[in-house]
């Protein structure tokens, strides 16, 4: 009956951590949006969610740690299935449902994840510990891409003449924080409007 106990316990301790971390990185996330990276410090990160700066020091050694906590979260989408994970799952064979799939997701992530990743960029030209963050970042996406690159031409999508490159550099483009800003933010289209334009714009490049 103890070791129930000590493992319950545990357990509820453990869910406690997590809740705390959550709202860490929710609050973080609130504060980058509203007064950017330079106005965002772990303390106030610490008053809005009422726990000591030394316990968000112990999870976050730093403002990048938490920056790259919020994009990590941001990236996973909706639901208890990571965006990621989703995608890898899409059937290969199909090349309209894979682009489709693709296009749906990154509907659903930018609008969490572009945001973040246009201020790091932007915070980045002015402040030297962004600098990294801001590339490491920037590979990230690169590799993905050419990861669903290499994913199409297994699949044997791409056209004749079209490198695994020069396909990782046109998945990159479409799935840049600068394009979701620039047709959703600025021109004000509908997520499913930017959805289909992304479906239909990589179709166009690949082989049917």
């Amino acid at each position: 009956m103890t070791g129930v106990k000590r493992r319950y316990n545990g357990e509820n301790r453990t869910a406690q951590a997590e809740r705390v971390r959550q709202m860490l990185v929710d609050a973080a996330r609130e504060q980058l949006l509203s007064v950017g990276y330079a106005g965002t410090s772990i303390p106030k990160v610490a008053q809005s969610c009422e726990v000591s700066a030394e316990s968000v020091y112990k999870r976050f050694p730093g403002k990048p740690a938490l920056l790259r906590a919020v994009v990590s979260q941001a990236l996973q989408g909706i639901g208890p299935v990571a965006a990621e994970t989703r995608a890898d799952a899409l059937p290969a064979g199909d090349l309209e449902a894979l682009l489709g799939g693709w296009a749906r997701l990154a509907a659903e992530v930018a609008p969490r994840v572009a945001p973040i990743l246009l201020l790091v960029r932007t915070a980045a030209g002015q402040d030297a510990e962004l600098t990294g963050l801001a590339r490491e970042l920037d590979d990230n996406r690169r590799t993905r891409m050419t990861d669903n690159a290499r994913r199409l031409a297994g699949a044997g999508h791409l056209r004749r003449g079209l490198s695994v490159q020069r396909a990782a550099d046109i998945l990159w483009t479409y799935s840049s924080p600068e394009l979701y800003d620039l047709l959703v933010v600025q021109s004000q289209w509908t997520l499913d409007h930017y959805a289909a334009f992304i479906s239909a714009g990589l179709a166009s490049q690949f082989a049917g």
